[in-house]
């Protein structure tokens, strides 16, 4: 058996689950590397990572590299020593730093790869109206998320399920899939599976401003998986105009409501309880929603202070 010595390299809280259950299992962490502190926030004070955060409570040798190619950090990190570095939601590696270690650099994925390779596998899972998703480790190489696959555990997703609900999940199921990738290699026992393209892979795009905002002419099913796949973080948007007025909403929860009717796609329909949205085969009911310079709220609680005319409309 090598004893391992890890570099652990990650960001938010999905890897500090991670960080916790290698440290659990009595496995000897020699280092974390974590993004540098940032301003965040309406006051611009300084954040720390989630990773930071439990390193530091947890004295854990840290290191903030902004280049990863600096010749002070590869020596930093090559004095510490490490046999094996393991990556959960960083940024792409040089090939200096992945060659590094004796064992070679291996990657926890939020998805079942080559499927949704990129920024945001969870997200894009439940966009895209998946019923099974789960989480892959393998070798790093010179591309994103391309390496040789060593193992992947799969999880079914349910209808309404959120990203956020999906999100502590596969946190759960990737903590034990890298314990499982950590035996193996500890033993020497790893296999590989080479990843093979094909033009039906689906990509886990960035998210941004655009493809974050409902698009009310799609299906009622379309609508509901955007909703709930940008749930709770960074949640979709759209805008609703009554007469002269426009504002820019969030909308974090929304139900499926299947009805034939007449009304024009995108009609707001409010009563003192319900909010609707009219869409093609029935209307999409708003649970929950943030409007501007509001805190987030159930429609319930909104509609108690606003009504909305018969022209009021969600764009």
């Amino acid at each position: 058996m090598k004893k391992l010595r890890i570099v652990f390299m990650g960001t938010p809280e999905f890897a500090v689950g991670i960080l916790d259950t290698i440290i659990k299992n009595k496995y000897e962490v020699v280092g974390v590397i974590t993004a540098p502190d940032k301003p965040a926030g309406r006051g611009q004070k300084i954040k720390y990572s989630a990773v930071k955060e439990y390193a530091l409570e947890n004295n854990l040798t840290l290191l903030q590299p902004t280049n990863l190619k600096n010749e002070d950090f590869l020596s930093e990190l090559k004095a510490l020593n490490a046999n094996l570095q393991v990556v959960v939601a960083f940024r792409m590696l040089p090939k200096a730093v992945w060659e590094m270690p004796e064992l070679g650099t291996f990657n926890l994925h939020a998805s079942l790869l080559p499927n949704y390779r990129g920024a945001a596998p969870i997200n894009w899972a439940i966009i895209n109206g998946e019923t099974k998703t789960g989480v892959t480790t393998f070798f790093i190489d010179d591309k994103i998320d391309t390496g040789a696959m060593i193992l992947n555990s799969e999880t079914s997703i349910s209808e309404n399920e959120n990203a956020g609900e999906l999100h502590d999940r596969l946190m759960d199921l990737g903590s034990k899939t890298v314990i499982e990738t950590l035996a193996l290699i500890e033993k020497g026992n790893v296999s590989t599976t080479i990843q093979t393209d094909s033009p039906e892979i689906k990509t886990a795009y960035k998210l941004n401003r655009d493809n974050c905002k409902i698009d009310w002419s799609k299906s009622i099913e379309e609508t509901h998986n955007l909703v709930r796949g940008l749930s709770p973080y960074p949640a979709s948007w759209c805008f609703f105009r009554d007469n002269e007025q426009e504002w820019n909403v969030k909308v974090y929860e929304a139900k499926i409501i299947e009805e034939s009717h007449t009304l024009s796609i995108g009609q707001i329909i409010a009563s003192k309880k319900e909010l609707k949205v009219a869409v093609d085969g029935g209307f999409i009911q708003i649970m929950s929603l943030q409007f501007p310079g509001k805190k987030k709220m159930t429609a319930q609680e909104f509609l108690n202070g606003m009504s909305f005319s018969e022209n009021a409309k969600a764009l």
